[in-house]
């Protein structure tokens, strides 16, 4: 009375699982140059971590003995396993079986990863390729029926946002609810040249009219600009890495802190160009992220929707080891004005710092929304007030520097006045309701008119303002708290890191990522 028989089937069906869709898609899918799933998932956990769930599910055929004569995995892979040491949990479609098709599924398994990620409070890797268990009509045959849609289990997606950290790599040609998928998470990648993402495939948009390459309608160039994909990397492994990198800056869950990670970084480090980087003339822009990567921890910073909303940097960085959010500014772009595209982009950023407990140290050089009929097209103000909004709703510890430019109400966005004024500003620092450049003609304008000598009076003017617009002006009256040397500025940072730390409170906060 032994079990052995019954183990050696369970043996059996578990080799034939990792055969997957079987040679011919196997070599398929290397020819494609695309890993196959299991290789992804090996990439990713530590070695010998992961633990499989359903690795037998899947669809078979039985002799009139009752014995198994086929059996065709489904093409959803699921599991846990260690990162780091960490645990997290991994949902990735098998593309060489029925190319991630709905009539390859099995449903519950793609629910079940998300909901296992939710409950036990791990973060999820989506490994996404093909419709990503979405609709085929292939299925439609087979069931000789049609549907109503209802995305099964959407609700844990969405209860994720604000409660697990989500990141979701599109690994090839990513369709409809794979590309749902993709988006709807807190980090999307993409790998330049092997993914594309798109609502419908070429063949169905060729039906409406537009004949055009998976790369044309849907390649990383595109998704990287749009906003709709966070990262884009070259190859697989990067992808696999960068997952690996990002999940080091936050905790498994809401209800856990954001991990310190090394220190190895002198707090007390300055760099001596800051003094002469910021040109004293206001005309001329500088490389924002320079100051990026010397104030912060030396390679700590990870930056996410670099291809969009280009006004504004975003992403992730230490500061003596300490995880924090960063927001700036690129001059190279609009002068650092937001447009809607950028006002987007900050709503976006401070969701994921306020569900993730990020301090946020903000970087400031912006002279306002963009102005103009393109601005006005976009709903610029509307989205440019869902920013605004998400910075007064944000409750993490934030620290602002003033690099130069703060005007209007973009300007104020900086950070939340009703809040304690955490915040320094440079000698650079030039500030208010608008910039004088173009005001002084406005405000003087009947000055200037009824003037004998209109030119000389502007610039007596000018020079007059100029005097006025002193940052040391405006901290005599402490409307500016501290002007610093910029060389000082990484050692506030981390005073400020390691103020903020023990104020972090785990635990779900009042919203969560708006996708």
């Amino acid at each position: 009375m032994s079990w052995k028989k019954d183990i050696e089937e369970l043996k059996k069906r578990e080799k034939l699982a990792e055969e997957m869709g079987g040679k011919e898609k196997l070599k398929r899918q290397r020819d494609n140059n695309r890993l196959n799933v299991r290789e992804r998932i090996n990439l990713l956990f530590d070695k010998d971590t992961f633990h499989e769930i359903g690795k037998i599910a899947g669809k078979s055929e039985y002799n009139e003995k009752g014995e198994l004569v086929n059996f065709t995995p489904s093409n959803f892979v699921m599991g846990r396993g260690n990162i780091n040491g960490r645990k997290v949990v991994v949902g990735g479609d098998d593309f060489t079986v029925r190319g991630g098709a709905a009539d390859a599924a099995i449903a519950q398994k793609q629910i079940m990863a998300e909901q296992f990620a939710n409950e036990y409070r791990l973060p999820l890797v989506r490994l996404i390729e093909g419709t990503g268990g979405g609709g085929s009509v292939k299925s439609l045959d087979m069931d000789a029926r049609t549907y109503i849609p209802g995305n099964p289990g959407w609700d844990w997606v969405v209860k994720n946002l604000s409660t697990v950290p989500v990141i979701a790599l599109a690994l090839g040609p990513v369709a409809g609810l794979g590309a749902a998928r993709a988006v709807t998470s807190h980090f999307s990648i993409m790998v330049e040249k092997l993914s594309q993402m798109f609502v419908a495939g070429p063949p169905v948009v060729k039906r409406v009219g537009e004949d055009l390459s998976k790369e044309e309608l849907g390649g990383s160039e595109i998704h990287s600009k749009n906003g709709a994909i966070d990262i884009v990397v070259q190859s697989e492994e990067d992808a696999i890495k960068i997952t690996k990198d990002i999940l080091s800056y936050l905790p498994s869950s809401v209800y856990e802190l954001p991990p310190r990670g090394d220190i190895n970084d002198d707090p007390n480090r300055k760099d001596e160009w800051l003094i002469d980087f910021i040109p004293k003339d206001r005309r001329k822009v500088y490389k924002s992220r320079k100051i990026i990567e010397t104030v912060f921890d030396k390679s700590s910073f990870i930056e996410f929707g670099k291809n969009s909303g280009q006004s504004v940097v975003a992403g992730l960085a230490r500061l003596d080891g300490w995880p924090v959010g960063v927001l700036g500014s690129d001059p190279y772009f609009y002068g650092g004005g937001w447009t809607a595209e950028a006002s987007n982009k900050v709503t976006r950023f401070v969701d994921i710092a306020e569900t993730f407990h990020l301090p946020v140290v903000h970087l400031v050089d912006n002279p306002g929304f963009v102005i103009g009929l393109e601005s006005e097209k976009q709903a610029t103000i509307r989205h440019g007030a869902r920013a605004l909004t998400a910075v007064y709703q944000a409750s993490v510890p934030w620290c602002s520097i003033i690099l130069r430019k703060v005007f209007g109400v973009a300007g104020a966005a900086h950070m939340n006045a009703s809040r304690v004024h955490y915040r320094y500003a440079w000698p650079s620092g030039d500030w208010g309701s608008l910039p004088m450049e173009g005001g002084i003609e406005a405000a003087f304008k009947s000055d200037l008119e009824k003037s004998d000598d209109p030119e000389g009076l502007l610039k007596e003017i000018e020079e007059r303002m100029e005097m006025v617009r002193s940052p040391f002006r405006t901290a005599e009256s402490f409307l500016a708290e501290e002007i610093i040397d910029p060389r000082d500025t990484r050692r506030l940072l981390c005073e400020f890191a390691n103020l903020a730390a023990p104020l972090r409170t785990p635990g779900k906060t009042s919203f969560g990522l708006r996708p």
